[in-house]
């Protein structure tokens, strides 16, 4: 069996097994599919604010007929049975907070080379927004775009947090929960084209993609977002991890570098 079938094989099965899951807990109202481009290989760009996002996401992405490829922690492919899985199924490991982020980009790269629909999470990680609005983005999104000149697209959804809180133990699943899902068009990245990809560049084109994604989830709430975009780092949070919730790393005192993600 090629490589491509057994993927195809492997997501079918999860497909089979998740889904039915997924509509009994969960009512779902999707907008927005026609924006999907076209061509392979194009970047995904959704908001995060709960550990079950890529199951939303990849739902939505797997009825399009789009398999869903996602940037995923590199500890994870060493977990039993799911390791296997995200393996078989092509996702892409990311070396977070390592000197082998950059190589993750690399396999990014590869993979969207190969026609693939890539899910980056441009906050890096679960948003730590007190009011869940999207964060301060990183640049790996941008840097992905404006190299390999794919359209970058952002999805906006509401309502997963619902049914499992951020970080929470366990899932809230009665009454049945609705999550809503919007695909917007593509970001407009034109006026970066062809400039030399420099942090002031990868910084205007992330606020960009995270500025376009911020409307989207306002229109979905419908309440207006902060004028300020939450920035863990200038507010001494950690970048990853949960410790910044029980205020661990929260106060700013620590004097211990956080080293960039793939997403920087």
């Amino acid at each position: 069996m090629t490589e491509s079938n057994k993927s195809r094989v492997v997501f079918a099965l999860l497909a089979g097994s998740l889904r039915p899951v997924f509509n009994i807990f969960l009512k779902k109202q999707w907008q927005g599919a026609e924006n999907l481009p076209k061509d392979p290989g194009f970047i995904v760009c959704p908001n995060h604010v709960t550990e079950i996002d890529p199951v939303v996401v990849g739902h939505f992405l797997y009825n399009q007929g789009r398999p869903p490829h996602f940037l995923a922690k590199a500890s994870l492919f060493k977990v039993p049975v799911l390791g296997p899985a995200l393996s078989a199924t092509n996702q892409v490991p990311v070396e977070r907070i390592t000197t082998g982020a950059a190589g993750s980009l690399d396999a990014a790269r590869e993979a969207l080379a190969a026609g693939r629909t890539l899910v980056i999470y441009p906050e890096g990680t679960l948003t730590r927004d007190p009011d869940l609005w999207p964060m301060k983005g990183r640049t790996g999104a941008a840097r992905l775009a404006l190299q390999t000149g794919v359209p970058v697209i952002p999805i906006a959804h509401w309502g997963a947090q619902e049914a499992f809180p951020r970080y929470a133990k366990f899932p809230k699943l009665f009454p049945r929960k609705r999550v809503r899902l919007v695909v917007g068009k593509p970001v407009d990245l034109s006026e970066f084209a062809g400039l030399p990809v420099t942090k002031a560049v990868l910084d205007a084109a992330t606020e960009r993609i995270m500025s376009d994604l911020t409307d989207m989830v306002s229109k979905l709430r419908g309440a207006q977002p902060p004028t300020e975009r939450w920035n863990p780092v200038a507010r001494g949070q950690r970048q990853v991890g949960r410790s910044f919730e029980n205020g661990a790393g929260g106060s700013g005192t620590s004097t211990k570098p956080i080293q960039p993600e793939a997403g920087q």
